[in-house]
């Protein structure tokens, strides 16, 4: 179980295109939030046991379908309250059936209504847990990703080594990668990025080997 800042914070790869899911817990109130529960619900709830929490808050990234299926399961699990970007509505209400039916994804519970729509400079808390809205669209026109001093939720916003892809509706690579230098790198170089596929790195690592950021910095430079 990795610690930060007093926090447990576990990770758990789920569904067909191993998306991240993590939690985010408090040892002190047993109380978490959820990002982006994209499938296998029985894995995400045995996790949060596991950890000693349970989940009162289920914040997505983004709506696609890989990071949203789970969301309805847990929500019934739990009692947990929902939120997620309001200009990704239409991707919550339809822009996962295709993903589930071409990939043979049984969704048992689609994902629900919100309980409250996100904007950039917000704080979404449970007790003991708080995180702050950063509005990154680009992979989706609805992408956030979740900042707490020195942990960075990042979504399909940014990758070790790359950047989430932005040839499906909604995507703007523009868009995307000055949500990434804008609202990102400014953060401090040993925030812990936590994408929503594949491994952990820092915003340090990405600002000196990501070829997508050196590239857009190099040409917006020169």
């Amino acid at each position: 179980m990795e610690v930060v800042n007093e926090l447990q914070v576990r990770g758990l790869v789920v569904g067909v295109f191993e998306e991240n899911c993590w939690i985010i817990g408090s040892p002190q109130t047993h109380e978490a939030i959820c990002i982006d529960p994209g499938d296998e619900p029985d894995e995400i709830l045995a996790l949060a046991k596991d950890m000693g929490v349970t989940i009162k808050l289920i914040a997505n990234s983004h709506g696609h379908g890989d990071h949203i299926l789970a969301v309805g399961p847990v929500q019934n699990a739990t009692g947990a309250r929902f939120v997620i970007h309001e200009s990704d509505m239409e991707l919550v209400h339809h822009g996962w059936q295709g993903m589930a039916e071409r990939y043979g994804v049984k969704v048992d519970v689609p994902p629900p209504d919100p309980s409250g729509h996100i904007h950039d400079g917000d704080i979404i808390e449970v007790a003991g847990v708080r995180l702050r809205v950063l509005e990154t669209p680009g992979h989706t026109q609805g992408s956030v990703s979740y900042y707490d001093n020195g942990m960075l939720f990042s979504g399909d916003t940014l990758f070790r080594g790359s950047i989430g892809r932005t040839d499906m509706p909604g995507g703007n690579f523009e868009q995307e990668m000055r949500s990434i230098v804008e609202k990102l790198l400014p953060l401090p170089d040993d925030t812990i990025v936590m994408p929503g596929h594949m491994d952990q790195s820092t915003i340090g690592f990405e600002r000196q080997h990501n070829p997508f950021i050196l590239e857009w910095l190099q040409k917006t430079r020169s």
